[in-house]
């Protein structure tokens, strides 16, 4: 059976169950807005702000640009960008001409840019100045065509004067935000500047063209690039544009645009989403609690998507400032699930509310959320999105028809709109992803409650999730286990603040050897980014393992969590000593196995 046609139970009233097909591409979404309202602010970049006439009129001349340098329909655009007005111009100037844009972290390292880049094979590089630097000994530039990003340029005329200011405190401010130019690196923001527009009757791409890679590990840890369609992005956009529908009115929000672009989550609001609602929108380039109160000043929030630490730090820091919030509607938390305590401060303190959605970068990226409705159910994934199906089928034996009964775990699977195309030029990953049918494998355990809210059992390929990122073990393991004084190395996360996960390294060193906390993250930070870095360290002798020699990273956790719990002052020991005993316990099992054929 396929979606309902009629309004599901629990959706908000209003909210349909299916959405009308995707008949235009993504440059199209922009296009509406601005002609629909030319003269309201679409961007607020710290005080610059910029029309939806002029924004399209940007878009217009970044793509005719592109156009001119040799980009054409199916080319990939690497783009490695913080939140800027520059970011919105670029995907969306690609997006015009039918080309692919590469999304990467602009903190991430060198090394994993540069393994991104291998990937998608792109020939055009659009970075911060920042990003290029650092780039610049890691990737071949005379094979590319490289433009460099000022952020600066985007800023208030007077944030700008000040910034040349030839004193202390401006210098340390463009250290922060400005890099020397790379020999033969041009500048993009004069690149756009100098182009004409592009003509109004060149040819949309195809909405089932591939818009947009992300990285992810998907549901094995290794790296890959998901192929959004504009089909995928718009079709959920707009599922969730349909969910707040009865909330939220067209030309009349304020978004704040807090979430990485360069992340699915963040992508599809606030370049997407907020872009379909004409909305304001305050960009701003880091999350800082102080820099979201400061803006809220200026243009009050109605609309903020965030992660769990974000609403938690902006509450605190409100109660101190005696900041009111009181603007903000609507609070969309993902990437983790909001602790009760988080979600009653934020609705107590804004008198708004705070709903969780569950998705994955492969679905572009939401598949379930909570009404935005006294039903909404705080700690539950939700119910599933207009035009998307759900079952809970048996991970071991992954057949869309066999769904588990109610009430049992199973692992989800989707079908819908937004489902990716599959990994880049990787069938083989691709054919483990989606199931006969179209069915998305997320690789995530959760069970059906009687009322069909689902709610999450496990997270069965143990990524561990801080500040909306996710972080694969076997990634920063890798890392670890190259250290000189390293000889192996289980990673896990613990329960952290506000619903984060902090990253815990448990190792054993070689020989003779010592390691400290500070040393791991000097190794680490040189190949991982910030927020993979190990926050604490446990030195084990042994690590426990399976009997085929696999490490129980479940048992690792399992012994940390009991050890901070009671309060012990050693979880090495403690840790060291569950290792003793899954070793014990498979020799025993070994031996009893030996006994009838001796």
């Amino acid at each position: 059976m396929g979606v309902e046609q009629y309004m599901r139970p629990h959706y908000a009233p209003g909210v349909p169950a299916v959405i009308a097909p995707v008949t235009e591409p993504l440059s199209c979404m922009l296009d509406d807005a601005a002609r629909r309202y030319p003269d309201r602010v679409a961007l607020d970049f710290m005080g610059a702000t910029t029309t939806y006439r002029e924004l399209a009129t940007e878009v217009a001349r970044a793509a005719e640009a592109l156009r001119r340098i040799g980009v054409r329909a199916g080319d990939v655009v690497g783009v490695i960008l913080p939140n800027c007005p520059q970011h919105v111009v670029v995907a969306y100037a690609a997006w015009r001409i039918g080309a692919i844009v590469a999304e990467h972290n602009p903190l991430a390292p060198a090394q994993q840019i540069r393994e991104q880049i291998e990937i998608h094979g792109g020939r055009v590089l659009i970075g911060w100045e920042k990003s290029i630097a650092t780039l610049s000994d890691a990737v071949d530039f005379d094979a590319m065509h490289v433009y460099s990003v000022d952020i600066t340029r985007a800023l208030p005329r007077l944030s700008r004067f000040a910034l040349a200011l030839p004193v202390k405190a401006a210098r340390q401010q463009r250290q922060q935000m400005r890099a020397p130019r790379v020999a033969g690196v041009h500048s993009w923001d004069t690149l756009v500047a100098n182009s004409p527009t592009i003509a109004r009757n060149a040819p949309l791409p195809n909405v089932d063209d591939v818009a947009t890679l992300l990285y992810t590990g998907g549901t094995t840890g290794t790296p890959k690039a998901v192929m959004l369609t504009h089909t995928n992005l718009r079709s959920n956009a707009e599922m969730s544009l349909a969910w707040a529908s009865q909330t939220c009115e067209m030309g009349q929000e304020t978004f704040y645009g807090v979430l990485p672009f360069f992340h699915a989550f963040g992508l599809s609001l606030s370049l997407l989403c907020a872009v379909g609602l004409a909305a304001s929108q305050v960009v701003l380039p880091k999350f800082s609690a102080d820099m979201v109160l400061d803006a809220w000043k200026r243009r009050p929030a109605t609309f903020f998507p965030g992660v769990p630490v974000m609403f938690d730090r902006i509450v605190k820091r409100a109660e101190e400032r005696g900041a009111d919030l009181s603007s903000c509607k609507i609070a969309v938390c993902g990437a983790a699930s909001t602790p009760a305590e988080v979600a009653k401060k934020w609705e107590d303190f804004t008198q708004g509310i705070i709903i969780e959605g569950y998705g994955m970068t492969e679905a572009s990226p939401i598949i379930l959320g909570n009404p935005i409705s006294p039903e909404r159910r705080p700690g539950a994934l939700g119910v599933p999105y207009p035009s998307t199906e759900i079952r809970l089928i048996d991970p071991d034996d992954p057949d869309p028809e066999n769904e588990v009964p109610q009430g049992e775990v199973g692992e989800i699977i989707c079908r819908g709109p937004q489902v990716c195309a599959g990994y880049w030029e990787n069938p083989e990953e691709t054919d483990a992803l989606i199931l006969p049918g179209g069915w998305l494998r997320t690789g995530d355990l959760a069970r059906k409650e009687d009322d069909d809210f689902i709610v999450m059992a496990d997270r069965r390929k143990e990524l561990i999730i801080s500040g909306g990122f996710n972080i694969y073990p076997t990634e920063v393991e890798a890392v670890l286990r190259a250290m000189p004084e390293v000889e192996d190395v289980a990673v896990v996360g613990l329960p952290g603040e506000a619903g984060n996960e902090s990253v815990v390294a448990a190792i054993v060193t070689r020989s003779g050897e010592t390691v400290t906390l500070e040393q791991v993250r000097a190794w680490a930070e040189k190949n991982l980014s910030h927020y993979a870095l190990p926050r604490q360290i446990a030195v084990l002798n042994e690590l426990p393992r399976s009997q085929i020699g696999k490490v129980l990273r479940r048992v690792v956790r399992e012994e940390l969590m009991a050890s901070r719990e009671n309060g012990e002052p050693s979880v090495a020991e403690s840790v060291s000593q569950a290792a003793k005993n899954a070793a014990a316990s498979v020799s025993q099992a070994l031996s009893e196995r030996r006994k009838p054929n001796e």
